[in-house]
């Protein structure tokens, strides 16, 4: 589990692409402490959730199955890309953000962005069958930052990034085409899954309709 807090900004040192369509990933750790990182530890990479298998000085090594390199902008980085990097939440870490898995659950794409007074603004659009999870307000990790939803108009979603923010994450970088990995709210999806307990494994469930959110309570009649 992570935060959204970026502790570092470091950068791709190489991918290698292995037999079979996995890769090995060698990241530079910039300034994020690794004094007391271990191997088989897990550090969040521009949202991805990676496990160290090698810690060469500087940094550190891991390995990308193919199902995450299809499902996240990681295997269309070059090196020299940025990456926002997070250790691991541990009992004793504030929760500055919001709770992250570090499973990335699609990719969008920055659609445009422009200057607000200090701040920056970004309009990005979801992935659709992601849409449903983003509300107004709410929380949403764009590679691997905890940001605040600032508005929503179907797949598409408005944040505004702050001075620091900017600074200390890739965001700074971000223009319009660029692709980010996106994670929704986990207790969004929990929610829709508790909610569609009696759906489970029934042919043509539609999912969240206005009648179920009926019957669970959340309309008035």
């Amino acid at each position: 589990m992570f935060t959204g807090i970026v502790q570092s900004v470091g950068g791709l040192a190489g991918i290698e692409l292995r037999h079979g369509g996995d890769a090995r990933v060698h990241v530079k750790a910039g300034a994020l402490d690794m004094s007391d990182v271990r191997l088989g530890d897990s550090i969040a990479t521009n949202g991805v959730c990676l496990t160290v298998v090698g810690m060469p000085p500087g940094g550190y090594t891991a390995d990308v199955s193919k199902e995450t390199l299809s499902l996240t902008t990681l295997g269309g980085l070059k090196a020299g890309s940025t990456l926002n990097l997070e250790k691991a939440l541990t009992l004793n870490t504030p929760l500055g953000g919001h709770l992250v898995s570090g499973h990335v659950d699609g990719v969008g794409r920055v659609l445009e962005r422009w200057d607000d007074a200090r701040s920056v603004r970004f309009l990005i659009e979801a992935p659709h069958e992601l849409s449903h999870y983003i509300a107004h307000k709410g929380s949403i990790c764009v590679d691997g930052i905890s940001l605040t939803v600032n508005t929503v108009d179907g797949a598409i979603f408005g944040l505004n990034l702050v001075p620091h923010t900017l600074r200390e994450t890739s965001m700074v970088d971000r223009r319009s085409g660029d692709l980010v990995n996106l994670e929704v709210d986990l207790l969004a999806r929990y929610l829709e899954r508790l909610m569609l307990r009696d759906q489970r494994g029934e042919a043509g469930s539609r999912g969240v309709t206005l009648e179920l959110l009926a019957k669970q309570g959340f309309l008035r009649s």
